[in-house]
């Protein structure tokens, strides 16, 4: 489980280091900071598939991202993003920076066009929940990288890094590396939600193909053969629970023609049950939530992301107890600003790490947190 999230010179978040429990909400004033706060994790999980510097390119570079308040550029130090994260096991942490200025060819053109593209300066995996020199498990400076082996002495590694490689994608190895390939193989576990799509034209709206479906897509595009999946392969008597609790007396029925797959929401009041073309916005949500909550392989870390949107205030409630009981399997961290999501997930009795988020002087703050409350953290040297 993940005890700690840090954050350095990440848009408003300057300086951040958080904790974090089974079950965490991410709450605050539009504009807080908690949008950035939940960017930071799929940064963070986008390292252990090579895809974090093209995130950020995406965002507009390093110029874009960094923090641009007072402070930016402290004396003697090097513009840098950091952020990471530290569990009871593993923790890990990446230094970000500006490129060099691009060179020249000898016909006058420049040698690369991706001059936008920041660098990883620098990367650290260690053991337990602090980093110090005698937890390191591997050490990354510039493209040099050294690991420590089973019986703790260190070596180098044969290859260089590229500055858009992260040694957690690059050097993952069972024999060689295997610290690095758990952790890896744990990130990429990880489970974002926040495009389930309940417009007119959303995948989960249609009939589709279904296969065994163990995790949920991220837009819910295989909602029906996730339910069924789950049905099969999970609690089913919890996923009927968890319907009847937002729908009274309602049932989801699974139709299967010629190996398409839709869902039905049968509901005590109708003559014919509804599919998911005709469900409103709010409902189909639900469900979608349902099929994400109950999933037979649950994830180490699940992130949802304002998952009350489009919601009845009366869904709130059953949706607070379906993310409470999610919770006793898996780490939880719900962003949002609603009130009565928070209020809910309170009253369900599971124990809440509330993270309220406010600004400062332009820069975003753990509301209450004395310089003393912080967890201990520690950032790699370059």
């Amino acid at each position: 489980m993940l005890r700690t999230l840090a954050v350095q010179n990440y848009r408003s978040l300057r300086r951040l280091v958080v904790p974090l429990g089974r079950l965490n909400v991410v709450t605050g004033a539009n504009g807080s900071g908690k949008s950035s706060l939940y960017r930071v994790l799929r940064l963070l999980a986008n390292f252990a598939g090579n895809g974090a510097v093209a995130a950020l390119a995406r965002e507009g570079g390093l110029d874009s991202t960094l923090w641009a308040g007072p402070g930016r550029t402290p004396r003697n130090q090097a513009l840098a993003l950091r952020l990471g994260f530290a569990g009871d096991e593993f923790g890990y942490a990446a230094d970000l920076g500006i490129p060099p200025p691009a060179g020249m060819s000898s016909d006058g053109e420049p040698t690369t066009m991706f001059d936008r593209d920041p660098e990883i300066k620098a990367e650290a995996v260690w053991a337990g929940p602090v980093l110090r020199p005698a937890t390191l498990l591997a050490e990354r400076g510039g493209p040099v990288v050294r690991l420590r082996d089973t019986v703790g002495a260190w070596g180098m590694v044969a290859h260089t890094l590229r500055p858009f490689d992260s040694m957690l994608a690059e050097l993952a190895d069972p024999q060689h590396a295997p610290d690095l390939l758990v952790l890896r193989e744990r990130i990429r576990s990880w489970r974002f939600y926040d495009h389930l799509r309940t417009d007119a034209d959303a995948p989960a709206r249609l009939p589709r193909i279904g296969t065994r479906t163990l995790v949920l897509a991220h837009d819910g595009a295989d909602l029906a053969a996730a339910w069924q999946t789950i049905r099969e392969n999970g609690d089913a008597h919890a996923l009927a629970d968890a319907v009847d609790r937002a729908f009274p007396g309602s049932e989801v029925h699974i139709v299967n023609q010629d190996g398409r797959f839709e869902l039905l929401l049968r509901q005590p009041d109708l003559l014919r049950p509804i599919g998911t073309a005709e469900l409103s916005d709010g409902t189909l949500r639900y469900l979608l939530l349902i099929a994400a909550l109950r999933t037979p392989r649950p994830p180490e870390l699940l992130v949802l992301n304002e998952p009350e949107n489009s919601l009845h205030p009366d869904l709130v409630g059953p949706l607070g107890e379906l993310i409470a009981e999610a919770a006793t399997d898996t780490q939880i961290v719900v962003v949002t600003h609603s009130p009565r999501l928070i209020s809910a997930l309170e009253n369900t009795g599971h124990e809440i790490n509330t993270i309220e988020l406010v600004k400062e002087s332009g820069a975003t703050i753990v509301r209450d947190q004395g310089l003393l409350d912080a967890p201990a953290w520690h950032w790699p040297k370059r």
